[in-house]
């Protein structure tokens, strides 16, 4: 049984998967929601805001990735975990979902009790600090370095002046390399530190993340060792 009730939003057009995953997790105290489209998950997710959204990717009025990119615009559903429904073989689909702001994905069909693994251990990453394990550079909530200055409250940062809410993922990404200018961290490290060691995710999950950032703050601060990882420079 869970310590705390947490709140989770079921998304799929498909009742019957709605009905499955529902039961089994509400046999672990979880409250569950559930909404069959992504216009109907939004309105759901900003009255209820729930520790857990899991999105499927194929859905009528509006699917899983445009449905997720809306959510990540909402400031009060910064902190929500996102994880994808995906089919075997989806690869696109978790690329795409990675792109718009998801945290991980779950491919279908899955057995109940790997579901229920899967969804706590993405709970455990609710409420933990953005920057992971690491000290940040400043005790404040808010960083200055270089032309950035990183808001850890409220998960945005600002560059030249101009204001930019960050997906989850990608704000404690940017506060990891932050956290230690100059220091190459491998992928073994922004894996366990950002993800967790009880979380799957793709071979291209950082990839996807470091060119997503590249775009927002620009090619200069992030710099690639081929082979080896990626560090922040001012």
């Amino acid at each position: 049984m869970s310590d705390k009730k947490y709140k989770i939003l079921l998304v799929d057009d498909e009742v019957d998967i709605l009905e499955f995953i529902s039961y089994n997790l509400e046999k672990e105290d979880y409250k569950v929601y559930t909404a069959q489209n992504g216009v109907e998950a939004i309105k759901i997710a900003e009255k209820k805001i729930p520790d857990l959204i899991i999105l499927d990717v194929m859905m009528p009025e509006m699917d899983g990735i445009a449905a997720c990119e809306e959510i990540r615009k909402i400031p009060s559903l910064q902190n929500v975990i996102i994880a994808f429904l995906t089919a075997r073989g989806e690869d696109y689909s978790q690329i795409a979902g990675f792109e718009a702001g998801a945290d991980d994905y779950i491919t279908k069909p899955i057995r109940p009790k790997v579901l229920v693994s899967r969804v706590k251990a993405l709970l455990k990453r609710t409420g933990s600090a953005a920057v992971g394990a690491n000290e940040p550079v400043e005790s404040s909530n808010t960083v200055s370095i270089g032309d950035l200055v990183i808001d850890k409250e409220r998960y945005l940062i600002k560059k030249d002046g101009q204001e930019m809410i960050l997906p989850r993922k990608e704000f404690e990404l940017l506060s990891l390399l932050v956290s230690k200018p100059g220091k190459v961290f491998t992928r073994e490290e922004i894996y366990y530190s950002v993800w967790g060691d009880n979380v799957v995710v793709g071979d291209r999950t950082i990839d996807v993340h470091i060119r997503k950032l590249r775009e927002k703050i620009g090619n200069d601060h992030i710099k690639t060792l081929k082979g080896i990882g990626y560090k922040f420079v001012e």
